[in-house]
């Protein structure tokens, strides 16, 4: 596997694909069509070269991850959901709209997580902690809480019809970007034998803050009940952080050391993604080719030898993960 620096996310009906200074959100709409919008990556790791510095652009690719996945699912959602007021929008107040919507959702989706997943496995610790005088072990039980939470929910919502079409455009993301990173041409019959699991999924990094955050909350520890329970808002940043580097570390080496480091959010993405039909691999292609030249991809990484490539190692598997 060649790390290639593309990455991306399922939306609505499609797949968004970053690259470098560009993504492209590719949409099935209604009437079989598929609709690509091509745009520049705005946002605040573009402004400082402080903010590309290690632990900090984790930090900053957090939010901007947040905010870029609002937007284009608001994109991808504006061809179901069209109403008569929208109609009548101009496109400026179109963008407008959906930039107030994309930021009102950001700020809830935060505040939401960190009361379902920090917060109240903390207040959950509590109780335990009546009963277990080992600061240390409440703190692993808090962290065994979380994660749980986190695996119920996902495992909750997949259950949902909209979702799991959302699950299976994860899993065409993920197909087209092993397909090319083992080297072999993308088309439907290769990126359809090609892993749904990657490791720089961002169920992955869910998993690796939550167990980052054990450690971390570990070592910063307080008597005081309130400023233990604002240590683990105010240090989420630094969590993310973290995490955003291991993640990266693991994102870009192939190596015994970092499979085995990344096997726990891979068997984790069993629960977010799903297998694409080839429709949905279609689209995830064409996100992919707007902002990424695979072709000189393989030929700068895997030389021109790519057609006896296609036949002989997609056969064995590898590209499988």
């Amino acid at each position: 596997m060649k790390y290639s620096g593309i990455g991306g996310q399922a939306v609505i009906e499609g797949v968004m694909m970053k690259n470098k200074d560009k993504y492209a959100v590719a949409v099935r709409k209604p009437d079989g069509e598929i609709e690509v919008k091509v745009d520049e990556v705005k946002g605040l790791s573009r402004k400082s070269p402080v903010f590309r510095a290690p632990i900090i652009r984790g930090m900053i690719n957090f939010i901007d991850s947040l905010v870029m996945g609002m937007s284009t699912l608001t994109y991808s959602a504006s061809f179901f959901e069209e109403d008569d007021d929208d109609k009548k929008k101009t496109p400026e107040e179109k963008k407008k709209s959906d930039t107030i919507f994309s930021i009102v959702t950001v700020i809830i989706s935060i505040v939401l997580a960190v009361g379902i997943f920090m917060v109240g496995p903390y207040y959950l610790s509590l109780l335990i902690g009546k009963y277990i005088k080992n600061d240390t072990v409440v703190i692993l039980i808090e962290g065994v809480i979380r994660v749980a939470i986190f695996v119920g929910y996902v495992s909750l919502i997949s259950l949902m019809k909209d979702i799991k079409r959302v699950y299976m455009y994860h899993g065409a993301e993920h197909k087209c970007i092993n397909c090319i990173e083992h080297g072999l041409e993308l088309n439907v019959e290769n990126v359809r034998r090609s892993s749904k699991e990657h490791k720089r999924c961002g169920t992955s990094f869910m998993l690796i803050v939550m167990c980052i955050s054990i450690l971390v909350l570990m070592l910063v520890r307080f008597d005081s009940r309130v400023l233990r329970l604002l240590a683990r808002i105010v240090l989420i940043p630094v969590i993310a952080g973290i995490s955003y580097e291991i993640l990266r570390f693991a994102g870009t080496h192939d190596n015994k050391f970092t499979n085995i480091m990344s096997k726990p959010g891979l068997l984790l993405q069993g629960l977010t993604t799903k297998e694409p039909d080839d429709d949905m691999i279609e689209v995830g292609i064409k996100s992919v080719e707007a902002v990424f030249d695979w072709r000189e991809y393989l030929r700068e990484n895997f030389g021109d030898n790519m057609e006896n490539k296609d036949e002989s190692e997609t056969d064995t598997g590898r590209c499988c993960g």
